[in-house]
């Protein structure tokens, strides 16, 4: 297949420039190097010149491949058309995984899907041809598991416009999830700039049993480090337990890493990774792997002494896990299986649960299928049935047609599953639930990796938990979230009970070898540019982009607050998903739901606030902020910790921009959030004195100071003009280098692009 040859020729050449370019990089540092730092160093643009100082420096990289998910794609691919260039100078493909809302079946869905969403699936298929794309239609796989299927490999770099585009570090790659202006940057032939992340290292020992799993490693890690554990550092697994731990499984660790706020996790090459590749059709990459070994893999002074070279060092020993289940509203509120009823019984969490979910990005491998199949299997065979409905959601075609033909899909159907398309579905919102009404509090269980409140079915008062996919059908067995299946009974429809057993090891590739598909992919046609990419004015879905105004000049004088946000504020609650990601196209309309999820701290309401322009209370945030802009006025936004935690998603950022927003100041960013705030040209700033968040108040106007003479590492001044007449200046701090500086005097990194494009153009 194309898709192969290309990436052969790809991974060949990647390998001769790490090692020139680490050659380079080992004359200047002169110590032994982690895994992550070989991949990392070995795609720098400017190996001999690159200042190399982790947490202050910022790294100017050439990433191998992007990948976007449909609901991103648009508006990185609008972006794109205004880079003026015919193709990307990357290998680039488009999967159409996050539009497909499920609710009665896959063929059903699917079938609606195509309806509904046939303007986009139109616009990002004929982009794609345009500009020499590669595209993955609806139904043939979540992003996530293609890219690990088709395009990852040991030692590259990827970027992604998904927060899980990590999950391919179970591969080998340096696969980091970014915005769509980063992933655009890399499309129009500029490098990508990041902040030189710290190294986490997590040495595993021993090896999995019994009901303990991938899932359970890094929801244990989570534990150990927490959602903002691992902003701006790369998290790096290695020992002898990790060679224990199939490719697949590793991917459902490293995807997970975006949980931690990590830059990236990553696993070495090993005889798993091997093995993997050979199953999909790409033994010459492993041929070329194992040629490349050393460069694959930690130096060994690391791994005798990883204490002396990594920043912080997590051990674990994989023989004494246990299953946890995490939540709700947070993936790093863990505790073991056996501890679920006392915690239902102190927190008053609704016993019985109303959906168990198996899949997504995360965990929806051939591995992962078998074993909770073999759950399912012990039920059916004692005549037990699920006692809620159980959604499973394969997460290709390619993991599709295997299971259907291997029995796993008929084990699930026989208690009383329901196969969802290949797809997002539930994880990121898509689920149109008939059973439960907005606002009626309930438990489901699934095997995702986001648990925020409204992340799966749009209700504040379903508690969403995570296990691994065979914890999760057994839960689904039992109906209730008071239960231990490693100790307790569960009873069949005759009345008989009997105990599960933990699922019998499954084998990490099939034996019968994998059903290998590429159906719903679309190579570019030759010619490209001869495709017409055409956006309706009167669409309600896509929009061509008008580029932000640059900077005027002065400083930001007396800016009404549109809001403080009290606790957790999340890309979810700035830009929500489920129903509006119809609207990703659509930056006006999209940025009708802008902050509508974010908690006010002067009221303890979801997404209303005061209009100082009028005095009026209560009025919804997308109102406020287009009533201010329409009186020409910016406006300034202050949140509490790890504001912008969780997805890639960069409308949380286009929507401010588009409707006003001037600065972001908070006690502290999530990593991607704060980066793509920057990208459009709005100012993310910290409390120097966190403690000055609580002097915010409802009805400040609010000043920040000293623009002209922005710099690095040099503080802002932010005056808070109380409605009293009083004043409270504070100091704020800021992490934007010169470069980034640049993007804010031009009203974008876009608008620079732009601008650096046509000169470059010019002067050839």
């Amino acid at each position: 297949m194309p898709v192969i040859e290309t990436t052969q020729k790809l991974v060949a050449e990647t390998y001769e420039q790490l090692e020139r370019r680490l050659q380079i990089v080992r004359g200047r540092l002169g110590r032994p190097l982690s895994y992550a730092e070989k991949v990392l160093f070995g795609h720098l643009d400017d190996p001999a010149g690159q200042e190399l100082d982790p947490g202050e420096a910022y790294l100017l990289l050439r990433p191998d491949r992007i990948a976007m998910q449909d609901a991103t794609a648009q508006m990185a691919l609008l972006q794109f058309m205004q880079a003026g260039r015919d193709e990307t100078a990357v290998p680039t493909t488009v999967h159409c995984d996050h539009l497909i809302e499920a609710y009665r079946g896959s063929a059903t869905d699917l079938d609606a899907a195509r309806t509904t969403n046939s303007e986009v699936y139109d616009f990002l298929r004929s982009c794609s041809a345009r500009y020499d794309i590669g595209f993955w239609g609806p139904g043939a796989g979540i992003i996530h598991q293609v890219v690990l299927e088709k395009y990852a490999f040991p030692g590259g770099m990827m970027l992604g416009t998904d927060s899980h585009t990590p999950n391919a570090g179970g591969l080998g790659m340096f696969a980091c999830g970014v915005g769509g202006a980063d992933a655009v940057d890399v499309m129009a032939g500029f490098p990508w700039e990041v902040l030189h992340p710290d190294k986490v290292g997590v040495l595993l020992t021993g090896q999995l049993s019994g009901w303990a799993s991938p899932k359970d490693v890094i929801l244990r890690v989570l534990d150990e480090l927490t959602v903002k554990g691992g902003t701006n550092r790369v998290v790096e697994y290695f020992g002898p337990g990790a060679e224990s731990i199939s490719c697949t499984g590793k991917g459902t660790i490293t995807n997970m890493g975006a949980e931690l706020g990590a830059t990236t996790s990553i696993f070495p090459y090993d005889t798993r990774m091997e093995t993997y590749l050979k199953a999909t059709e790409r033994g010459e990459i492993a041929d070329l792997a194992n040629a490349k070994a050393d460069l694959l893999r930690a130096d060994s002074e690391v791994l005798d002494d990883p204490g002396k070279y990594f920043d912080v060092l997590v051990e674990i020993d994989l023989s004494k896990l246990e299953p946890y289940i995490v939540g709700p509203h947070t993936p790093d509120l863990v505790r073991p299986a056996s501890r679920m009823r006392a915690d239902v019984l102190a927190n008053d969490y609704p016993a019985n649960l109303t959906s168990g979910l198996i899949g997504s990005c995360t965990n929806s491998s051939y591995e992962d299928m078998s074993r909770a199949a073999d759950v399912a299997r012990q039920a059916a065979a004692r005549g037990g049935r699920a006692h809620v409905t159980l959604w499973v959601t394969p997460g290709s075609e390619q993991i599709h047609q295997t299971i259907q033909r291997d029995g796993q899909l008929q084990d699930f159907e026989t208690i009383g599953a329901i196969v969802l398309a290949n797809a997002c579905g539930p994880c990121i919102g898509q689920w149109k639930r008939d059973d439960v009404k907005k606002g009626d509090r309930n438990s489901i269980i699934s095997s995702y990796n986001r648990n925020f409140p409204k992340r799966n079915d749009g209700n504040p008062e379903t508690l969403s938990f995570i296990a691994s996919p065979e914890v999760v059908v057994a839960y689904a067995l039992a109906g209730r979230l008071d239960f231990d299946p490693s100790s307790d009974e569960l009873e069949a429809e005759d009345g008989t009970r009997y105990k599960l057993e933990a699922p019998a090891p499954a084998p990490e590739v099939p034996e019968q070898g994998f059903v290998i598909s590429y159906e719903g992919y679309q190579s570019p046609p030759q010619g490209g540019e001869e495709v017409e990419v055409v956006v309706s004015q009167a669409s309600e879905r896509l929009q061509l982009l008008t580029p932000f105004p640059a900077w005027d000049g002065h400083d930001y004088e007396a800016l009404p607050l549109l809001l403080k946000a009290k606790g957790k504020c999340t890309t979810d609650h700035i830009s929500m998903a489920g129903p509006w990601l119809r609207f990703r196209g659509h930056l006006d309309n999209i940025s009708d739901n802008m902050f509508i999820g974010a908690i006010n701290a002067f009221t303890g309401e979801a997404g209303t606030g005061r209009d100082l322009q009028s005095g009026e209370k209560g009025v919804g945030f997308p109102q406020i902020a287009r009533h201010y802009k329409a009186d020409g006025l910016r406006w300034v936004v202050v949140g509490d910790e790890n504001y912008g935690e969780g997805s890639s998603r960069e409308h949380a950022a286009m929507c401010p921009r588009h409707l006003g927003a001037g600065a972001v100041i908070v006690r502290s960013f999530a990593r991607i959030h704060e980066s793509n705030l920057k990208k459009q040209g709005v100012l993310p700033l910290t409390f120097m004195n966190p403690a000055d968040y609580d002097k915010v108040q409802e009805r400040d106007r609010v000043s920040v100071r000293g623009l002209a003479g922005l710099a690095p590492d040099t503080p802002l001044e932010v005056v808070l003009h109380h409605v009293d007449g009083r004043e409270d200046t504070i100091q704020v701090d800021h992490t934007l280098n010169e470069e980034q500086i640049g993007w804010f005097r031009a009203g974008s990194a876009l608008n620079l692009l732009h601008e650096q494009s046509d000169q470059a153009q010019g002067s050839a």
